[in-house]
């Protein structure tokens, strides 16, 4: 099972370079996908407002995603503390701008003891400081966050390699 961030599957549904990956990590035979409720609004949020996006369109994606397997987590209040806790010690404006989103996705994880699918490098490193396996995604550039890299995270393939997900 693989948690994923809102920035994966808003990747996956523009065709930016960790859609490959992120296809492969949905459909891998036994693999169950995860997203937080929180972070489903996000992508809902980032599709139609800056995406542009009509929401018939982003609730169809969402929806073909549900009937695939994806199971959209909902937030309690537990996962809300801890998020909150998350935010609290990891949050630093300089260097560690994590959203309360990011820290929802990190609860998510943590609460199900499974691995992140981020691109985001402020939120792999809070990942990893967390003890969470992180699966590093290129971002919309292609580039793999080197903070996600720098700790032993799982990197999927590049975009385009001939991987599968019999591979992974």
């Amino acid at each position: 099972m693989t948690v994923f961030d809102a920035y994966a599957l808003i990747a996956f549904f523009q065709d930016e370079p960790a859609a490959d990956i992120v296809e492969q990590r949905l459909r891998a035979e036994g693999e169950k996908a995860y997203v937080s409720c929180v972070n489903a609004a996000e992508i809902v949020d980032q599709l139609v407002r800056v995406g542009g996006q009509s929401e018939d369109q982003v609730n169809d994606a969402l929806d073909w995603l549900v009937a695939g397997g994806v199971l959209i987590m909902p937030a309690d209040q537990d996962m809300g503390r801890l998020a909150g806790l998350l935010r609290a010690r990891h949050y630093r404006r300089s260097r560690s701008d994590v959203s309360l989103g990011d820290c929802m996705a990190l609860a998510t994880a943590i609460s199900f003891g499974r691995p992140l699918a981020t691109a985001d490098p402020a939120l792999a490193v809070m990942a990893r400081a967390e003890g969470v396996e992180v699966v590093a995604l290129p971002d919309s550039r292609g580039d793999v966050p080197l903070s996600a890299q720098s700790f032993g995270s799982t990197l999927g393939p590049k975009r385009g390699s001939a991987a599968t997900s019999e591979s992974m």
